[in-house]
């Protein structure tokens, strides 16, 4: 029997599988990313795709200012590898970026160009955009 996969890079609950069983006896998987709708999905959904090879030797602090009826305060920690995510603030943050959290959700689910929204000022970011610029390595 041969099975077909995709890499999984985001936590199973946000994707929709489909079985397909053919009279030959094989089995297709087709693995589909389901959009997050909220913030907080996206954030979650990032734990699950961090890449902590790329992150060795790597440190920065990174928080989100999200305005709307979803937004609020997000941060992200990588220190060497490992990384933490969490609500609120985070002390000394090496980037800042701010946005709604229609348009945040808007880029992760890639609807929205994050080129686009930082050239129409949709997207602000504050400090280092090349240390901006590492989360794209870090969280394909």
């Amino acid at each position: 029997m041969e099975i077909k996969t995709a890499r999984l890079s985001i936590c199973l609950t946000t994707f929709l599988m489909l079985i397909t069983v053919q009279s030959d006896a094989a089995v297709t998987v087709t693995i589909e990313h389901k959009p997050s709708t909220t913030p907080q999905e996206v954030f979650d959904g990032m734990k699950h795709d961090f890449r902590a090879d790329k992150a060795k030797g790597f440190y920065a602090r990174y928080q989100w200012e999200l305005s709307g009826p979803n937004g609020g305060e997000w941060w992200i920690e990588v220190d060497d590898g490992k990384c933490k995510i969490g609500r609120g603030r985070i002390n000394s943050p090496s980037v800042t970026f701010i946005i709604s959290d229609k348009d945040w959700v808007a880029m992760a689910n890639g609807k929205l160009s994050g080129t686009w929204a930082y050239l129409t000022g949709r997207f602000k970011v504050r400090g280092s955009h090349a240390i901006a610029r590492k989360l794209d390595e870090m969280f394909p």
